[in-house]
């Protein structure tokens, strides 16, 4: 890919605007989707595999590394 453009100052100060805007969601969950949430369990083991994969990609080099 040859295409490579460099971003503008304006290009920048936009991404940095919108990085640190704060994020919401458009609304408020349903009834339903509240009911659904609250009802789910985690299978044993789950944390524990989160765990392990943030530790192996925090110390990736390249693409896929956790900052």
């Amino acid at each position: 890919m040859t295409d490579a453009t460099k971003p503008s100052p304006e290009t920048r100060a936009a991404e940095r605007e919108e990085m640190d805007a704060a994020h919401v969601a458009d609304r408020a969950p349903t009834d339903d989707e509240a009911r659904a949430a609250a009802d789910l369990e985690v299978e044993p083991g789950v944390a524990d595999h989160e765990r392990e994969m943030a530790e192996r990609g925090a110390h990736q080099k390249g693409e896929g590394r956790i900052p």
